[in-house]
């Protein structure tokens, strides 16, 4: 039986874990509150243990946000276990999560914006981080939890 009053655990997820993903887990825990739960992985172990991207962490500041203290995580299928709800930030992350997840995770697996891609900014100016950091924002409110009516 599942607890009602436990959060919800989700797992953001991106190449990288370097802009998208850590931005919507701090988004969303942010605004979630109590009722959330929120980690961020990447697909590439290339940012594993290091900062998030510098335009990332500006972008978040500019909104109210403080990405100083995320460090990248690789995707794991334990941390696809731990997860009520996996958003992939891009249809290419989506599909390489269920390959990655198995049967039993395939249920949880979403894009983060339905049927659209997060542009990635990655190599591209400033401006596009801030542009990303507007979508990533925009579509949180899908995945907070509503008042009791």
């Amino acid at each position: 039986m599942t607890d009602e009053t436990a959060p919800l655990r989700i797992v953001t997820v991106c190449l990288g874990n370097y802009c998208r993903s850590p931005f919507a887990a701090t988004v969303l825990a942010t605004r979630g509150g109590p009722a959330l739960t929120v980690r961020s992985a990447g697909l590439l172990a290339s940012w594993e243990g290091k900062p998030a991207h510098p335009f990332m962490i500006a972008a978040a500041a500019r909104r109210g946000y403080d990405l100083t203290a995320h460090r990248g995580v690789r995707v794991s299928a334990e941390l696809l276990d731990w997860a009520d709800l996996v958003l992939a930030m891009d249809t290419a992350v989506l599909d390489a999560l269920r390959d990655l997840a198995g049967a039993g995770n395939a249920p949880k697996l979403r894009l983060y914006l339905e049927g659209v891609d997060v542009p990635d900014p990655m190599g591209r100016p400033e401006g596009a981080f801030t542009a990303c950091a507007a979508v990533i924002e925009s579509g949180a409110d899908r995945y907070l939890p509503r008042p009791p009516d």
